[in-house]
């Protein structure tokens, strides 16, 4: 349990925390949760089953002999481990003590306390699983709280931990907890701290550096003891990134009471045992469906998760991330996406598409559609032009037979005309009707219609 400063707003105490661990091993194209019960993405066929917050160490009894790790896809991220014979290593540490002394800070009550958190203001906005952050909180136990809702809990999810374990910084007079912003990095640094329940190993220093393009630098410089070592009975240890989305429930029984509960939807777990004295660790952000702002280049994007398009929101998502609840509440599960683009969509991107589709040879609906519109509207005129012409024509005829009576035009519409044309009487006093005998014309054969009653 975290203790907090005055500078906080009010802390949450009603907040449930259901969250899992997961393997440090994961696939890019992951099938995420089906149900929400689940509270949790579907991890690759290697990884382990999840476990409880006191079973969080890795037992990767593997040897340093090997001083940069390949890269390994956490889905969200992309980690390199550095040892201490590589120059990175010492690269990516930040000397706070070379940078202006104006800009670096001691937090005075974070450097005498212990198990105590103090929110921080950065001067930029950090993309942290997509997410833009402009407030973060430093924690003693040597990490960084990123979470919007301020709980006791703040070791289970929504962390950036260099090393988080049961530092306690008020037991020596060298411990400090100190941090610099130079508008394009945030550097936060725990200087020569002990563990609490373990004093005798020797001090730490490590600290951790946020990169406005979304970059991660974990810098160890004294690490004294394996970290896999390092007790997590009284304190959580782990090494790694984590974040979640919060979900408020409104208690029924009790009016105007809401209890948030927070689901943890993806860990990058790091391999404890390569933390060593003069180590580095580069985490490097992967494309999110977040930083999409249109409903075409979402839905059609391969970024290795299964992007939609929410029109209600005018977001783009996974459907997991912090904004969770909001992508339920309005439905935007339900939408068909890919569909629906198409009446939302600009002209111009419509361009781009049919431009593209028409370099690759392939046709696209809407000049389906533009070419089905082309020939009704030619065939409207074409059919107006033919009326036109027949009603000219008959205006042109009926003024010629009427000046030429003796025409053979006006002698053939003269003998058809209505008066010689066969005629239909019926019998009178008949209850039933009848056709009666009509009158040959011409050369034809006369003939009797009659109906038999």
């Amino acid at each position: 349990m975290y203790g907090v400063t005055q500078a906080f707003p009010h802390t949450e105490e009603e907040v449930e925390v259901d969250s899992h661990a997961y393997s440090h091993r994961w696939k890019r194209n992951l099938d995420f949760l089906k149900a929400v019960d689940t509270n949790r993405a579907s991890v690759g066929q290697d990884s382990p089953e999840p476990r409880s917050f006191t079973d969080l160490l890795l037992d990767d009894g593997q040897d340093n002999n090997t001083q940069i790790e390949e890269d390994t896809d956490h889905n969200y991220y992309i980690s390199r481990i550095y040892g201490p014979s590589d120059s990175a290593s010492r690269d990516l540490w930040v000397n706070i003590d070379q940078m202006e002394k104006d800009k670096v800070k001691i937090h005075g009550i974070l450097s005498n306390t212990h198990r105590q958190a103090a929110r921080v203001n950065l001067s930029f906005d950090f993309p942290f699983y997509g997410h833009f952050l402009r407030e973060i909180t430093v924690a003693t136990g040597g990490f960084i709280y990123t979470g919007e809702v301020v709980h006791r809990m703040l070791t289970a999810t929504q962390y950036i931990a260099p090393l988080m374990a049961n530092f306690d910084p008020s037991v020596s007079r060298n411990s400090t907890v100190r941090y610099f912003d130079n508008g394009t990095a945030l550097v936060v640094q725990w200087d020569h701290v002990h563990l609490q329940d373990n004093y005798n190993l020797g001090s730490f220093t490590f600290q951790a550096t946020l990169l406005m393009d979304g970059r991660i630098i974990f810098g160890y410089k004294e690490i004294p003891v394996l970290v896999t070592q390092i007790s997590s009975t009284n304190h959580p240890v782990k090494v790694g990134l984590s974040d979640a989305f919060v979900v408020v429930h409104r208690i029924q029984q009790i009016p105007n009471v809401r209890r948030r509960t927070i689901y943890e939807y993806h860990r990058v777990e790091l391999q404890m045992s390569k933390i060593t004295n003069i180590s580095a660790v580069e985490m490097t952000p992967l494309p999110t469906c977040l930083q999409f702002n249109r409903c075409g280049p979402c839905v059609s994007s391969q970024i290795g998760f299964n992007c939609s398009w929410c029109s209600k929101l005018q977001r783009c998502s996974s459907g997991f991330d912090r904004h969770r609840q909001d992508w339920v509440d309005s439905g935007c599960p339900e939408e068909v996406h890919m569909l629906y683009c198409d009446r939302i969509l600009g002209p111009s991107y419509d361009t781009k598409i049919a431009l593209h589709l028409k370099d690759n040879g392939a046709s696209t609906d809407d000049s389906a559609a533009e070419k089905k519109g082309g020939t009704l509207h030619a065939g409207l005129i074409v059919g107006i032009l033919i009326l036109v012409l027949i009603v000219a024509t008959a205006i042109l005829v009926t003024v010629y037979m009427y000046h030429h009576p003796t025409s053979a035009a006006s002698i053939f519409f003269i003998e058809r005309r209505p008066s010689r044309w066969p005629a239909m009487k019926f019998r009178r006093g008949s209850g039933h009707p009848a056709y009666a005998e009509v009158e040959p014309v011409g050369e034809k054969e006369g003939f009797i219609v009659s109906e038999q009653c």
